[in-house]
This record gives C-alpha cells, structure tokens and sequence, in this order.
C-alpha cells in the first residue's frame, strides 16, 4: 500500500543547506564526517520569550519540514547545523516521521 506523502514537493520553497552529525568514531579515532544535504523545505518561524534573572530574552527557533527521508544513512538526527537565509542556526531535534510500513513519510527539524 502506498500511503500519502503529509509534506508535498509542491510547498517546499525555501533553499537550505544541512549538515547532520553521525555519531560514533572512524578507525583513527576521529569523528565520523558530517552528512550535507543540499535541498528546499518547508521551513516555520517562531519566537518565543525566555525570562532569564536580569530581563527577558527572545529566542527565535524555527521548523523545517522535509518529504521523505534526507538522510538515509542516520537512523536518527540527533545533532548539526543549519545554514537558512544566510544565517547558521544549531539543530535541537529531528524527528523522522515513519508509516505504519516502517518507510519515512516526512522529516522534521527543530531548529535554534
């Protein structure tokens, strides 16, 4: 059975450039190299408002949404970097939405 896809081609605008962190070291005991995707996605701003002990401080965070599974080779995201309308921001969380077949339906990352 073929299910539909929930974030279509259709609405993803937005060029952007993600590196994803693996995790685990290479034979030389260094990090394993970082995983570039190069594409568009459906990308939503956000602010929120953090009340610190001197004043306030408004976070800007954001989430971009990808059809199908950008990163094959990750069997979850769990860290890296996002570079958005000239500006790099850190990767908090990505989720990989998944069929009940087990395929990836669409990818999601939360972005600060």
């Amino acid at each position: 059975m073929k299910y539909p896809c929930l974030i279509p081609k259709r609405l993803c605008r937005t060029d952007i450039v993600c590196k994803f962190d693996q995790e685990g070291l290479n034979k030389y005991g260094e990090p394993l190299e970082t995983i570039t995707y190069y594409g568009k996605c459906n990308y939503q701003d956000k602010a929120k408002t953090v009340l610190t002990a001197e004043k306030k401080m408004v976070q800007i965070t954001g989430t971009a949404l990808f059809p199908g599974d950008i990163c094959p080779g990750l069997a979850v995201i769990s860290g890296g970097s996002v570079e958005l309308f000239g500006v790099k921001r850190r990767i908090e969380q990505g989720t990989k939405a998944r069929n009940p077949d087990g395929s990836v339906n669409y990818t999601e990352v939360l972005l600060v």
